[in-house]
């Protein structure tokens, strides 16, 4: 017979934060008014969480609001690639709802052209958006999450992890996306924060000024990556997933 025995901070850890119910937590989406962001927003409303949405221009954030059908819906206009922007975010939040336990920093641009067509202009788009924006994300909630021990995602793509022609800035900022996940997740892990970055693959979204269709029926929809993030959330506090690839599960559909 085989006796295991647990120390006793293990045990208060597990019985603290066991399949926790996500009724009444808060939860922060960036580039939360279409799309990707949309979806999550829409899941996690589903399990009863209060949840604050951005975007870069009011006229955005009133549209998205009309469209959602429960309560508790905060919207926020926000440039990511701005610091200031995303403190003063994140303190609309905690007045709100006097806590942040989930943070998803969604928002991101791509422009496509080999590297010697490029404009300088959508370069630093994209490294301001997509990866100065979840630094100014991550610095601006992180206090509020050290607080609720709550749970830091990004939204990253497997062009974080698989190169292509005409997406030298694209993929420069996706793969920085992975790395700074994985690090942060390393730093941050022993205030009880978990860490998570997820790294679809095509998605029936607005982004790239595509318009969703019929068509799409074959690739990931916005829900299901809402699904996966309350997935992650309610899994159990010793498990962390910290790098997910999703995929089309029938590419050759399209």
């Amino acid at each position: 017979m085989v006796f295991l025995f647990l120390p006793l901070s293990f045990l208060n850890f597990t019985t603290k934060y066991i399949i926790m119910s996500l009724l009444g937590k808060v939860a922060y989406i960036t580039g939360g008014t279409k799309g990707i962001g949309y979806g999550i927003a829409e899941s996690l409303l589903e399990q009863g969480m209060k949840v604050a949405i951005s975007g870069r221009s009011q006229n955005s954030v009133d549209e998205a609001l009309k469209s959602f059908t429960k309560e508790n819906v905060l919207g926020l206009v926000s440039d990511v690639s701005k610091l200031e922007d995303e403190v003063k975010a994140v303190k609309s939040i905690l007045e709100k709802w006097g806590r942040l336990d989930v943070v998803m920093a969604n928002a991101g641009v791509g422009h496509f052209a080999p590297i010697d067509e490029m404009s300088d202009k959508d370069w630093h788009q994209m490294i301001d958006t997509n990866l100065n924006g979840v630094f100014h994300t991550l610095k601006a909630s992180v206090d509020a999450l050290k607080e609720s021990e709550g749970y830091y995602m990004t939204l990253a793509s497997l062009a974080g992890t698989n190169f292509f022609a005409t997406a030298a800035g694209y993929n420069a900022t996706k793969f920085g996306v992975v790395g700074f996940t994985q690090a942060a997740m390393l730093d941050l892990r022993k205030y009880n924060i978990k860490v998570t970055t997820i790294m679809p693959g095509s998605v029936a979204t607005h982004f790239n000024d595509h318009m969703p269709s019929d068509q799409d029926a074959w690739k990931i929809q916005p829900e299901d990556i809402g699904q996966l993030v309350v997935d992650l959330l309610k899994m159990h506090p010793r498990t962390l997933p910290s790098k997910i690839e999703v995929r089309p599960t029938r590419p050759d559909l399209k």
